[in-house]
């Protein structure tokens, strides 16, 4: 092959490329949590970067859109519905109510959810081995660990006669926390409960 030829044919093959890629459509992951950006210290970048390291990378050939709910629960089966239309390939939720208002909002688009509830008990999936419907996702079961973790913090402070549990009204996981929060108490003896 002479040297013009082969010039002239790896133009038409990068040309060519150029538009087989400009003529993809460009794939959208959507991101949903009911909290605000920098609530979840680090895992927004190491998301980026675990996405990057499979290839994934925001810009080329794919968008990452990011909608966040300002711990306004109200808001986010818009946000949803808002990510429903930007055409997402997958929806991925940082949070239960996140994961509750994505699946309400489709049932075709792909849901991965992470949350500290149990998605079985909250409904979100039907069980553990078979979720249903086009959502998964991963819990660290929070409620399981909460006798552990009362159970240090009343070693910590033995004197302790009272201890709050802060939490937000609205949320949805409240009814799942709350009941596990009473139980796990009963291991502290000394503290006051009403």
């Amino acid at each position: 092959m002479r040297r013009r030829d082969f010039v002239t044919f790896l133009s038409g093959a990068t040309a060519w490329a150029a538009t087989a890629r400009a003529q993809e459509p460009r794939r959208v992951i959507g991101v949903l949590s009911s909290a605000s950006y920098g609530s979840y210290p680090g895992t927004e970048d190491a998301f980026v970067k675990a996405l990057k390291e499979a290839g994934f990378i925001d810009g080329s050939g794919i968008s990452i859109e990011w909608r966040w709910g300002q711990g306004q629960y109200d808001r986010l089966p818009s946000l949803a519905n808002e990510l429903v239309s930007r055409g997402a390939t997958v929806i991925v939720c940082f949070d239960a109510p996140a994961a509750f208002a994505a699946k309400a909002a489709t049932r075709a688009i792909p849901i991965i959810f992470m949350t500290g509830a149990d998605p079985v008990k909250t409904g979100l999936v039907d069980s553990f081995r078979r979720p249903g419907g086009n959502i998964t996702g991963v819990s660290n079961l929070i409620s399981a660990l909460l006798t552990k973790q009362l159970e240090l913090l009343g070693e910590l402070l033995p004197t302790a006669h009272m201890i709050a549990l802060l939490t937000n009204p609205t949320n949805p996981n409240l009814q799942t926390y709350t009941p596990a929060v009473e139980a796990a108490s009963k291991v502290l003896p000394n503290v006051w409960r009403c």
